[in-house]
């Protein structure tokens, strides 16, 4: 007899948590000025903590955009003189992100994935590598319970997305957004069970 095919549970559409763990009802609707683009490398899309789709679901204006390669068509937008468009990546290059009202329209592009993947987006587009660089400032500490930062300071695409935007816009509240976010790091560690969370994620006191 063939081995019989493992049983996929249901996934939500939209977030694409286990359907007894979806999220989506605490999924706020802001509306920012400021225009999201997101740039997911292919390898995060299936991945059970990704929290780029959240961030872009949380937002009424907002795009997931799922490539390594920028095509021509979204080459030509992200170099459209008629927006004022940033990326928002550390380093050297990158300026603090301040609030300020652009004479044009304000577009933010964020890069999802782990850093060498999104060292990797940046360098294969040159479109990515033109933009303004902004960075947050310095100081944040990330609620990501579980993965490991690669470096201090480091945040989830999604806690990144709201820093930005309530430095850009602070007369809205963007804090909804990390509702959805603190539920699936709360009903992963549930799942995980507390010995294992314990002995493999919870950080050491010194």
């Amino acid at each position: 007899m063939p081995p019989s095919s493992p049983v996929l549970r249901p996934r939500c559409g939209c977030c694409r948590r286990p359907a007894g763990y979806c999220v989506c009802h605490l999924l706020p609707h802001i509306t920012a000025c400021t225009r999201i683009l997101v740039v997911q490398h292919p390898d995060e899309r299936r991945h059970a903590l990704n929290t780029a789709r959240l961030l872009v679901a949380g937002l009424t204006n907002a795009e997931l955009l799922v490539a390594e390669t920028l095509s021509t068509q979204w080459c030509r937008r992200l170099a459209d003189p008629n927006w004022h468009t940033e990326l928002l990546f550390p380093g050297p290059a990158a300026s603090v992100l301040a609030a300020g009202a652009p004479q044009r329209p304000r577009q933010l592009v964020l890069l999802d994935g782990t850093w060498p993947k999104a060292r990797k987006l940046l360098h294969v587009n040159p479109v990515l590598q033109a933009l303004p660089r902004v960075a947050l400032p310095e100081g944040l500490q990330s609620r990501y319970r579980l993965r490991k930062a690669p470096m201090a300071g480091a945040l989830s695409t999604i806690e990144a997305g709201m820093h930005a935007l309530q430095i850009i816009e602070p007369q809205t509240d963007f804090s909804p957004l990390l509702a959805s976010f603190d539920a699936l790091i709360e009903s992963q560690i549930t799942a995980m069970g507390a010995e294992v969370y314990q002995r493999n994620h919870k950080p050491q006191p010194c």
